[in-house]
């Protein structure tokens, strides 16, 4: 189990740096063809790309507080390093682990924007909806939330996360819960 376990583990280790990769080259690829230029229609009057440097968040929420968001963005990839360590190797924990990779790798690429850059690269644009504008990063953790929630309410079964638990379980040795009980009888 213990080989498995480090197998995944590097599995998800190449996975966020791929995904994190291709969220740069993306990105990159805005700042080359997008910038400064028209906004490109990919299907006309629904998807359009269309370059814009945000300094918040979704929504352009929070704007300008950069050390806040790098501090959460730490925060998260703690917390889903912890989470990945605990994780059973078991088969059935392996979406789990496709949802932490997604969740960590647009963390870690918005991050890398927002460090080296100050803002966060967005360029897709569903006109249709007139949804805010957002990047792959986004996407990742976007998809991997919704599949979070499909599988929490359907899959996964409360007892399935007691990997997570902190609390160290105290085993009592019979003979001295048996004086206790005699104890508490004798008052």
């Amino acid at each position: 189990m213990k080989m498995r376990k480090t197998i995944l583990l590097m599995i998800d280790l190449v996975a966020m740096i791929l995904l994190t990769y291709f969220d740069q080259f993306t990105k990159n690829a805005a700042v080359l063809h997008l910038k400064g230029k028209p906004s490109v229609p990919i299907i006309k009057e629904i998807l359009v790309l269309q370059y814009l440097e945000n300094k918040g968040a979704a929504f352009g929420m929070l704007q300008n507080q950069k050390i806040f968001f790098i501090f959460i963005e730490v925060l998260i990839l703690l917390v889903i390093g912890f989470v990945l360590i605990r994780i059973p190797s078991e088969k059935k924990y392996n979406l789990m682990h496709v949802i932490l990779v997604l969740v960590a790798s647009g963390a870690i690429g918005n991050m890398i924007d927002r460090v080296s850059q100050d803002y966060v690269v967005d360029f897709i644009y569903f006109v249709l909806i007139d949804f805010p504008i957002f990047n792959v990063a986004d996407i990742y953790v976007t998809c991997a939330t919704a599949i979070f929630i499909v599988v929490v309410l359907f899959y996964y079964k409360e007892e399935d996360f007691a990997f997570l638990s902190v609390k160290q379980k105290i085993q009592r040795k019979p003979h001295y819960t048996e004086e206790l009980t005699e104890k508490s009888k004798d008052k």
